[in-house]
């Protein structure tokens, strides 16, 4: 394993399409309020702002727990218990300079080091060419997180694609909704970073969740997807810009057979901790099916 991740939970092998997850959004998922209160909060974020104008300010949900059925349960495998969150909360908890202290205090006061953390829940995938390329992006310098390192294509699912506006979106979205927004955001995040119709991509499946360490456990949960499109065509279609283009500078081709050993590589040094959550899920719940990946 890495440091800079850990693996919540690990999905059976193939993964877990839609259908066999299911959420429970409740306030009871919530992060509680800081010790002292949330003013820190608002002055991180102001902070930030100053340096980095072009920062948004959304809500997210955020992971409070997971649970994965016995194999073989009838009915969905997954629960994914969720609460919401902001993007201003995870600026101003896991990547505060008191994220550790934080961890220890959420631990101390309710037996749960995250329970003062926002944790917005991002996703991310591990995105296959139709001749067996895994592709990965160069993050651009104007991106919060991460400016420079490589990743795979992912981002976060929005509860306002869902309930627009001020709605109490905690009663207004129901479970079913919030895992097909799951699901489809994924997508939506690989047409918008990668360029590429979202005709040639299959319907993703859950690899598992992954948590960054260097966020202060941030959770992902990580996807496989599989493009009709060859990786010189997906190249073509990345050249020629996409709604969120700004947010890399260049597009990666690796070999799917190179997963296994790619922790072994100079590139694994550059892969952020989000990427090497994909790799380590890739390789254990969808790389064993690979007869390729067995070849020396």
């Amino acid at each position: 394993m890495d440091p800079e991740v850990s693996l919540l939970l690990q999905c059976p092998l193939g993964g877990l399409p839609e259908k066999q997850v299911r959420a429970e959004l409740s306030p009871a998922y919530d992060r509680r309020p800081l010790p002292g209160g949330d003013k820190a909060i608002t002055a991180i974020w102001e902070s930030r702002l100053q340096a980095q104008p072009w920062l948004f300010n959304a809500p997210k949900f955020r992971l409070h727990s997971a649970t994965l059925a016995p194999t073989g349960s009838p009915g969905p495998q997954l629960l994914l218990r969720l609460g919401l969150t902001s993007y201003q909360d995870f600026l101003g908890t896991n990547w505060a300079s008191s994220a550790a202290w934080l961890r220890q205090q959420g631990a101390t006061d309710w037996g749960d080091k995250q329970a003062y953390l926002a944790d917005p829940l991002g996703v991310g995938a591990a995105l296959a060419t139709a001749d067996d390329f895994l592709v990965f992006l160069r993050r651009s310098g104007q991106v919060a997180e991460a400016p420079g390192l490589v990743d795979v294509p992912g981002g976060h699912p929005e509860p306002q694609a869902l309930c627009p506006g001020d709605s109490p979106l905690h009663k207004d979205l129901p479970g079913e909704l919030v895992v097909h927004e799951l699901f489809s955001s994924v997508l939506q995040e690989i047409c918008d970073e990668v360029n590429v119709p979202p005709l040639t991509l299959s319907q993703p499946l859950l690899l598992g969740i992954a948590c960054n360490e260097t966020s202060a456990g941030r959770a992902s949960a990580e996807f496989y997807v599989q493009c009709s499109l060859t990786s010189e065509q997906v190249r073509k279609h990345y050249m020629s810009g996409g709604p969120e283009a700004h947010e890399s500078t260049g597009i990666i081709f690796v070999e799917k057979q190179s997963m296994q050993r790619l922790q072994e590589t100079e590139m694994w040094a550059e892969l952020c901790p989000s990427a090497k959550g994909a790799i380590f899920l890739y390789n254990r719940v969808q790389g064993t099916l690979s007869p390729q990946l067995g070849r020396q």
